[in-house]
């Protein structure tokens, strides 16, 4: 129901009000048939979510070549599809892919080392070419260099996660970084980094990255996210650097809305993406 709280919020009207062109492609419907069985027995729905990672990977890879694809979903297991399916479009363009990974997890975990056997838990390990997902997952063509990732508003890592995002050369901004040093000047520096690459650079902003007092709406509620302003911020620089070219929404549950706050913040943050602003900025005359 996330989707469709979000296009019930206005998200194709407010986007229209900034003269952008916008078609809504419905919902995507996954093959879902069986597959290989991994012996992590925690693992579960994995028939499903490989269904909509196939089904996703095709409907990105289409949508970003006819445009600036905004992805609504639910799960964040489905960055594992516009992820990989973006990167494909970015790479005929013979430009490099980056991630602006919004989140209060880094969701890097290897099929043999998730837990919970929750897959919302291993999109960015897959999208960035980590061992383990063959046989059970589509190969990824085009993997995004981990180099080229940016995750801010961290605050709940498991240790393995800790260890291999690490390792893996990730860039990280958790929230104590945030409180200590800003947001401005990291975000400035890696929206530097893909501008000077040519670089194609993603959004999958998860509504856990937001504080829970502002964007109740989730069903993995971490303290201590990211402000109003704050969340606003990062989308105006993005858009003000000439950046946007596409966007996940996930993680919103209707069902924990209030009045639909969340639905609607989601909604104002991606008209900030595209150009809108919160504050009319004042304007002096010429001297």
């Amino acid at each position: 129901m996330g989707p469709e709280a979000l296009r019930t919020a206005g998200l194709a009207e407010e986007l229209t009000k900034l003269d952008c062109t916008v078609e809504d492609r419905g919902d995507v419907q996954p093959d879902v048939r069986a597959r290989p069985v991994h012996p992590n027995a925690a693992i579960h729905h994995m028939d499903e979510v490989v269904a909509w990672t196939e089904a996703l990977c095709d409907a990105a890879y289409h949508g970003a070549r006819d445009g600036t694809p905004i992805f609504l979903g639910g799960d964040h297991c489905m960055a594992a599809g516009t992820v990989t399916g973006v990167a494909r479009a970015a790479a005929e363009q013979g430009r490099p892919m980056f991630v602006l990974w919004l989140d209060a997890h880094p969701d890097f975990h290897l099929l043999d080392t998730t837990e919970s056997g929750n897959l919302h838990g291993t999109p960015v390990a897959y999208y960035t070419g980590q061992a383990g997902f063959s046989p059970y997952f589509p190969d990824v063509s085009h993997p995004v260099a981990p180099e080229n990732i940016c995750m801010m508003g961290l605050r709940s890592v498991d240790g393995h996660e800790a260890k291999a995002i690490q390792a893996a050369g990730i860039e990280l901004h958790d929230m104590r970084a945030i409180d200590e040093f800003g947001i401005v000047a990291p975000l400035r520096e890696f929206l530097a980094k893909v501008k000077a690459a040519n670089g194609w650079l993603h959004i999958s902003l998860d509504v856990d990255f937001l504080d829970p007092a502002i964007a109740p709406a989730v069903g993995t509620t971490v303290p201590g996210g990211a402000t109003f302003r704050e969340a606003h911020l990062i989308m105006e620089m993005v858009e003000e650097a000439g950046l946007v070219h596409s966007l996940d929404l996930v993680e919103l549950n209707p069902f924990l809305d209030e009045r639909g706050r969340t639905a609607k913040l989601l909604v104002n943050l991606t008209a900030s993406l595209f150009g809108r602003r919160v504050l009319d900025r004042m304007t002096r005359s010429a001297q």
